[in-house]
Order: C-alpha cells, then sequence, then structure tokens
C-alpha cells in the first residue's frame, strides 16, 4: 500500500501541474478563477486517471490465482465514470480549501498556483482511499 501511497502522489504531481497549467490557460482566456478551475479540475482527473490506472493501481504480476476472487473489471467507460465520481469526493474537499484560500489571501501572481497546491494537499487522503478501495478494487 505505501507503494500506491508514493506512485499516487506522483500521479497527483502530475495533476497538480495540468491543474495549475489549464487555470493559468483559462484565466489568461479570461475565465476567472472559479470556473476556470473547474475546467483545469476535469483536465487533471483525465489525467490522473490515465497515469494510476497504467502505473499506480496496476495488476500484480502474480496475480492470477486471485483472479478468481476478484470482481470483473469495469469496462473503460464505468471505470472513467467512477473515476471522475470517486475524484468528485477529493475534489470537493480541494476546490473548497482552493476557494478559501483565494478568498482569504490578496491577490498576487502565484496565489491561483499556491491555492491549486493548497486543494491538492487537502483532497489527497479521501481521492487514494476512494481510488483504492472502490474504483480500482479489481485490480
Amino acid at each position: 500500500m505505501r507503494k500506491q501511497l508514493v506512485r499516487f502522489g506522483i500521479a497527483g504531481v502530475a495533476g497538480f501541474l495540468v491543474d495549475a497549467g489549464v487555470l493559468y490557460l483559462m484565466l489568461a482566456l479570461g475565465l476567472g478563477y472559479y470556473a476556470g478551475r473547474v475546467v483545469s479540475f476535469l483536465c487533471a482527473v483525465f489525467a490522473t486517471w490515465q497515469i494510476n490506472r497504467h502505473y499506480t493501481f496496476t495488476p500484480r504480476a502474480n496475480a492470477e490465482a486471485a483472479t478468481a476472487a476478484r470482481p470483473p473489471s469495469p469496462s473503460l467507460w464505468s471505470e472513467w465514470w467512477r473515476y471522475l465520481f470517486a475524484m468528485s469526493g477529493g475534489g470537493a474537499v480541494n476546490y473548497a480549501a482552493y476557494s478559501a484560500t483565494v478568498f482569504l489571501l490578496h491577490p498576487m501572481r502565484f496565489l491561483p498556483l499556491f491555492a491549486v497546491a493548497v486543494g491538492s494537499v487537502a483532497g489527497l487522503g479521501v481521492n487514494f482511499l476512494s481510488a483504492k478501495f472502490w474504483v480500482f478494487r479489481h485490480r
């Protein structure tokens, strides 16, 4: 589980970079702190889903014997929607921490970046547990 948590954290760093990059792009396009964050969050969720399904929660090498005990794997489409729904729980925590940071701090150049970081840390635990024990439990 520790290895998965580290890998999940690495995926989270990649998601953070996607999230912050898309947020700055949305801000440059005039979308604003809050609407821009919705778009950037969705992009980050897609990026982390790809990393987590291919890297973090891969089936174990010698798990053939355990295959019969595992529930069947959901379709890719089903897995995406489960992942999006699961990340929405942590996303709510994330967005609340982000919004509070934006609201409480004075506007500055790196405020969006800092606020995304605060939100990401706040939602990490919820997201890991829901991914491990619900979305990717079949792996």
